[in-house]
């Protein structure tokens, strides 16, 4: 499968609305290699996570899959899972702080706020429906590609922008207090 071309901040279509993907269309074997596509260029980026936005095509797809990923070594991880249509709700008021990056916006990390817990209701690849809940650093993951389908990018969630970073500079700076607020989540959450 091609590696495609990841879309970067100030692309126009990172700030499209996506389009929401019948099932006869999600079948189609064209629809099934672009979302094979989608995960090759996710592993081949070492990303969390690709929405389709981010590879030019504005539909309600992304791809999730967290594995031992060296970008992210204090993420759990997530077995592959594609999201078509999906919709998150969140179901409690608690938030958690979250260094967030993103393969659109290179070398660049900031604090969002996001969910501790939301539902995910979803088709997989082939319409199955999905509806599960998904806690902690995982619902964070989860957030920010749903987000990419609505226009969104996690700079746009940063309330503060003093904890813009660079990766260089999260690394020397704020990873080992990260890794901590991480620890923790996963040890009352579980993921």
């Amino acid at each position: 499968m091609p590696i495609l071309k990841v879309a970067q901040i100030g692309h126009p279509v990172l700030r499209q609305k996506a389009r929401e993907v019948s099932r006869e269309e999600l079948l189609t074997p064209a629809f099934q290699a672009f979302i094979d596509s989608m995960i090759e260029t996710m592993r081949d980026a070492q990303g969390a996570g690709l929405a389709a936005n981010q590879v030019h095509e504005p539909v309600r797809v992304c791809v999730i899959e967290v594995k031992d990923n060296p970008r992210y070594p204090y993420k759990p991880n997530i077995p592959l899972t594609i999201l078509v249509n999906p919709v998150l709700t969140p179901l409690c008021g608690t938030r958690f702080e979250n260094y967030e990056g993103c393969l659109s916006v290179p070398d660049l990390r900031g604090i969002v706020y996001r969910s501790v817990e939301i539902r995910v209701e979803a088709w997989d690849r082939f319409g199955n429906p999905i509806d599960k809940v998904v806690r902690g650093v995982t619902a964070g993951t989860f957030q920010h590609e749903c987000d990419h389908l609505d226009g969104m990018l996690f700079v746009d969630r940063v309330e503060d922008p003093r904890t813009f970073c660079t990766w260089k500079e999260f690394a020397r700076q704020h990873e080992h207090r990260f890794r901590e607020h991480v620890k923790e989540l996963v040890e009352h959450y579980g993921s």
